[in-house]
């Protein structure tokens, strides 16, 4: 059999990693990226078609476009790819608790055909994905969002947003549908895998100094992950979760991402206008009554 091939890509614009996993001729995408400037508005995808370019030069068959959950820091290039490749889109089944809390957000009804038919097949966890030689196991992650997944493929695992370098730590628990308690027993079951098991990452923020990386071994993280070793307890890693994410920011695009990644990364429908737009939900203080 071939060996597998892992090509990652970085997004510097968001710190983040994506995918062509390949056996043979057999590929898949995980988690592409569609480029997006929110000063302008303006919607481009050279990052995309860098994994296009990467697909059509190895000449590989892509079966799957994979997403590990809803992204809240970047807007998804899974429609566009789709567009070109013909392959389904996967997530996790949770998206539906997403698609439904974040349709109430942007005024969109819960049955909105946009929601209902933004993704090919919704993955349970211990799914295996055919996908010519690559056979990956879907392993469910919520923690971060409830539609967390990893895949794993031989002795590598996907895993999202569960997990960063052991400099930056994990996934913030603060989201819709997101706890800490659930995320520590997602992080717990990639620490039973085996030690040289590599866990390829969704984001990296390296601190100053530090080349960026896309993986980490389990062995490594289980020793030196700063918010979640091996031998943390769960209280402890809860009470620093809260502390950690009490403090951080809303991520600077999660109002135009989520809009356009619960519909499996395609843009609003135009207006009546020709014109397609972003909501972006006003929280208007008491002071501000009158404006």
């Amino acid at each position: 059999m071939n060996a597998l091939e892992i090509q990652p890509f970085f997004h510097a614009g968001t710190g983040t990693w994506s995918y062509v996993v390949s056996r043979g001729r057999d590929a898949v995408l995980i988690d592409p990226v569609l480029d997006y400037e929110p000063a302008s508005g303006r919607v481009s995808t050279a990052s995309a078609r860098a994994l296009l370019d990467f697909v059509t030069t190895h000449a590989l068959h892509v079966h799957r476009i994979l997403e590990t959950h809803a992204h809240a820091d970047h807007l998804s290039a899974a429609a566009f790819l789709r567009a070109r490749t013909s392959a389904p889109i996967l997530i996790g089944a949770g998206i539906r608790q997403v698609q439904a809390h974040f349709a109430g957000v942007y005024g969109l009804a819960t049955d909105d055909p946009d929601l209902a038919h933004a993704f090919d097949a919704l993955l349970i966890d211990g799914e295996v994905i055919e996908a010519g030689d690559l056979h990956i196991e879907v392993l469910a992650m919520p923690g971060h969002t409830a539609d967390g997944l990893a895949y794993r493929i031989d002795g590598n695992v996907f895993v999202g947003d569960t997990l960063f370098a052991p400099d930056v730590g994990t996934a913030r628990c603060d989201f819709p549908g997101g706890s800490a308690e659930q995320l520590h027993a997602s992080i717990r079951r990639l620490y039973a895998l085996p030690g040289d098991t590599v866990l390829w990452l969704c984001h990296d923020y390296p601190p100053a100094g530090r080349e960026r990386r896309a993986s980490v071994e389990v062995a490594e993280s289980r020793r030196d992950n700063r918010m979640l070793r091996a031998d943390t307890p769960l209280a402890e890693f809860v009470a620093a979760r809260a502390a950690r994410d009490a403090g951080l920011p809303v991520p600077a695009l999660l109002y135009p991402a989520l809009q356009v990644n619960i519909r499996g990364g395609r843009l609003p429908p135009a207006d009546a206008d020709g014109r397609q737009y972003l909501r972006i939900p006003l929280q208007v203080e008491p002071s501000a009554d009158g404006l």
